[in-house]
């Protein structure tokens, strides 16, 4: 709501007549587009630098 109504200033009514995917494209053009997910290389090296704690319950 915050970004609809506060960011965009759409009018409420235009604010909730939006689907999630255009909200979601407004999102982008103001934002840029979102990261994709790491690759599982990217998330081995990740798992590698930050293993889990071994004492950790």
């Amino acid at each position: 709501m915050a970004f609809g109504l506060g960011v965009l200033r759409l009018p409420s009514r235009d604010f909730w007549s939006m689907t999630p995917r255009e909200l979601f494209c407004a999102a982008e053009g103001v934002y840029g587009l979102a990261p994709g997910a790491p690759s599982r290389a990217a998330l081995e090296d990740m798992m590698r630098q930050f293993p889990d704690s071994q004492g950790s319950t």
